[in-house]
């Protein structure tokens, strides 16, 4: 290999190298507004009994059997003044979810619970699909409350948030903070709910506080209907139809919030498939909604520090092809001996982001209750991620349209292996190979190659353990 073909890999690796650094860099600021943000603001004032504005609780489910009937349960114990409140649940199931969901919702209105069942045969639009066409079948909603089958809001939920938005007529969104049913169950419940904390600790925070663009989460949360119907209503052409309108909102000039001390169980999947399967899904829907609306950020009014800010966070997955790149790219950067255009110093305090991020996640959240003793779970688990997120960049990269899959829940449905499990394999090979050669020749590379191998080889034998250890059952898919 000639030595200027060297540089120039040099130079690539060098430039994947700095665009990791800018979403940790990106990443500390973050942090840094949330710590000062630390106090909470005030809540709204309730209004007396008659000032509640009507609410249209929404519950999209697809084959959800092990939690359809918690979930249904939980929406209909909201304390709300009667009359003010409607309860949909709209079943896209193709098995016996359909048939617990009917009977569950047939008991509760038979004792005078203001819930209704809709049943679509088509999957039109998917999860957007099914939402768009409950709000059309409920004119007089003023607000929509959306929660997906893994959650049970507390009672007081809707009491908590509405006055928020009587407060603030350009209001159009509030999101609460997710906390964790099952968090203790196992690594994988474990090392999701370190992520989760740190996420809502700090992100959302940040975002919310200091007016940057943020992003409805998918669940719990309350809209304004006329911020729905301003920004154009759900739209089903991306899989992140969450991040989507939450864009097309604050693009219309819509204010988006999120209340922490506001918080909503709800159940993490405990395997690893099913994890990657989500991860693949709000990838590559983050891509598309980067994809068509980047543009549209870039060009619009805000100050420039919010477009840098929105624009960095619709793309925020481009961390992992980024890493997968610097992976790949290591080889001949060892044959280099470490010579790149690379601050490695400065490097060096950016990689403190993210485990502050995670410590003040549990300090905020969980007071003595820390669980930091999963984080090199996480670590590991994140890198091993980084193949199944950079194909959801490039199938959203390249306009390749696929189904809005649901994440499994408990063991009634399975996840099959795919391709990338034997990719993470053979990168977890490279990553050690390259790592022993590193020893010699670049030693200062050889711990990140070795957290590589570690990551992609954890995930792979994770995944294959999962697969051939599971009963045999059929997958239904959305």
């Amino acid at each position: 290999m000639s030595s200027l073909l060297l540089e120039w890999i040099g130079g690539l690796y060098a430039a994947s190298v700095w665009g990791l650094a800018a979403y940790g860099a990106a990443l500390a600021v973050a942090l840094a507004v949330a710590v000062w943000h630390r106090r909470p603001r005030p809540p709204a004032p309730a209004p007396d009994e008659a000032g509640w504005p009507t609410v249209l609780v929404q519950l999209p489910v697809f084959n959800e059997r092990s939690v359809v009937e918690r979930l249904i349960d939980a929406a209909a114990a909201l304390d709300y003044p009667a009359g003010r409140l409607m309860i949909q649940v709209l079943d896209d199931s193709t098995d016996d979810t359909a048939a617990r969901a009917w009977a569950r919702v047939a008991a509760l209105r038979a004792r005078g619970v203001p819930i209704t069942y809709q049943h679509r045969r088509g999957r039109d639009g998917f999860k957007a699909g099914a939402l768009a066409a409950g709000l059309a079948s409920a004119p007089e909603a003023e607000f929509v409350a959306v929660f997906d089958a893994d959650f049970a809001p507390a009672p007081d939920f809707l009491r908590r948030l509405i006055p928020d938005f009587l407060a603030d007529p350009r209001l159009g969104m509030v999101q609460a903070r997710w906390e964790h049913l099952n968090a203790g169950q196992n690594a994988v419940t474990r090392a999701q709910a370190l992520a989760f904390d740190g996420y809502f600790a700090v992100d959302q925070v940040a975002r919310s506080r200091a007016g940057w663009p943020m992003n409805f989460n998918g669940s719990a949360g309350v809209w304004r209907r006329a911020c729905i119907d301003d920004a154009g209503g759900w739209q089903g052409d991306t899989l992140a139809e969450d991040l989507d309108l939450s864009y097309r909102a604050q693009l219309q000039g819509w204010r988006l919030d999120y209340r922490p001390e506001v918080a909503a169980p709800a159940e993490l999947p405990p395997s690893l498939l099913a994890v990657k399967r989500q991860q693949f899904r709000w990838a590559k829907g983050s891509f598309q909604v980067w994809r068509k609306l980047g543009a549209r950020l870039l060009a619009s009014r805000r100050p420039l520090h919010h477009k840098v800010l929105g624009w960095l966070h619709l793309s925020g997955y481009l961390s992992h092809p980024l890493a997968l790149a610097s992976l790949l790219l290591s080889l001949p950067v060892v044959l280099l001996e470490g010579h790149t255009p690379v601050r490695w110093d400065l490097l060096g305090w950016l990689s403190l982001a993210p485990p502050l991020v995670t410590i003040w996640g549990q300090i905020r959240l969980r007071r003595k209750a820390w669980r930091l003793r999963d984080y090199p779970i996480l670590v590991i688990g994140m890198i091993g991620l980084a193949l199944g997120n950079t194909r959801a960049f490039w199938e959203a990269l390249t306009g390749q349209a696929s189904e809005f899959q649901r994440t499994p829940k408990a063991s009634a449905y399975t996840v099959p292996l795919d391709w990338t499990t034997w990719g993470e394999l053979l990168l977890a090979l490279y990553a050690a190979a390259t790592g022993l050669l590193a020893l010699e020749r670049a030693p200062g590379l050889a711990p990140m190659l070795c957290l590589y191998a570690l990551g992609f080889g954890g995930v792979a034998a994770l995944s294959l353990w999962e697969a051939w250890s599971s009963q045999p059952q059929t997958e239904m898919e959305w």
